[in-house]
């Protein structure tokens, strides 16, 4: 039994991985059997590579029934885009872009103030939708990431106007999954639900994924800002009286280039990414996202009004 394994279920014989792989190919196949236009929010991030893995699991051998959905906000890391399209293209599944500039251009949102665009992704997620039909959304989301997504049921129901009420969610009693919606209403599904961040990269190593390079150790000018390390870039300039510097570091999420913060590190392999998850205390949502700091509510803030 090799390293990785050697966590077994008491009385099963089954792999931590295995049963929470197990779990995750369920879902999918439970949504493809329940919902008539579902859709993978696939972002080229870690967790929804994890999950991409799990939909192509469930129906080897056969093509992934339902396409994969990218909210662009226009802020990319190019190492993100260019992995994007070259995994989508190696499975050959259909891409769904609901793209920000787009949205802008056409007036359905502003460009805030602060130049970052995290905030209105949930209008274009919501728009596009709509206008696709999909009426179950696969999200990568984990419990162990931010306290307002430990609130999350695997099957998140959300209303005709796409939002989340923490209060009016269906109870999921011995794994049971109620997947009954009207027009309009929809159903968010979190297979990666009952995953940990260290999950996610022992998963990583056993499968051999192929990941972006910015999760891994690398040289990056950037600049220290309220206690964050953020990659100089087209979407980051330094402000006054920052002053940028060559730091070796590595990314733990990505997302929006102008609001998602790298991390000091010297781990530049799945393994001794492993170990550094493993010794830290701080989420990695914590570490590095600044949009998650404007209040103590600010994830839950934007789940009710329909963001992930």
């Amino acid at each position: 039994m090799s390293r990785l394994d050697a966590d077994t279920l008491p009385g099963t014989g089954i792999s931590h991985l295995d049963a929470l792989e197990a779990e995750g190919v369920f879902l999918m196949r439970e949504v493809a059997a329940e919902f008539e236009r579902p859709v993978l929010l696939f972002s080229a991030g870690k967790d929804s590579i994890v999950m991409l893995r799990l939909a192509e699991k469930a129906f080897a051998p056969a093509r992934i029934p339902f396409p994969v959905m990218h909210v662009d906000t226009g802020h990319n890391f190019p190492e993100v885009i260019e992995f994007r399209d070259h995994r989508v293209a190696e499975l050959g599944v259909g891409l769904v872009v609901a793209s920000v500039p787009e949205a802008l251009a056409s007036g359905l949102v502003r460009e805030p103030a602060d130049g970052s665009r995290n905030r209105i992704q949930t209008p274009v997620l919501l728009a596009a939708a709509q206008r696709h039909r999909f009426d179950a959304l696969f999200g990568g989301a984990r419990r162990d990431e931010e306290k307002a997504r430990a609130k999350e049921r695997v099957f998140s129901f959300r209303d005709e106007f796409g939002q989340w009420d923490p209060r009016s969610q269906r109870p999921e009693i011995w794994s049971l999954y109620n997947a009954r919606v009207h027009p309009g209403q929809s159903i968010r599904v979190f297979p990666l639900s009952n995953w940990t961040e260290l999950d996610i990269w022992q998963y990583i190593a056993r499968e051999r994924l192929e990941i972006p390079a910015i999760y891994y150790a690398h040289e990056r000018e950037v600049v220290a800002r309220d206690g964050l390390l953020f990659g100089v870039g087209e979407h980051l300039r330094p402000r006054p009286g920052e002053r940028p510097f060559v730091a070796r570091v590595r990314y733990r999420t990505v997302g929006d280039a102008s609001c998602t913060a790298a991390v000091r590190s010297a781990a530049a392999s799945v393994q001794q990414v492993i170990e550094e998850v493993a010794a830290t205390r701080i989420t990695e949502r914590g570490a590095t996202r600044a949009d998650d700091r404007v209040s103590e509510t600010a994830m839950e803030d934007r789940k009710r009004e329909g963001y992930f």
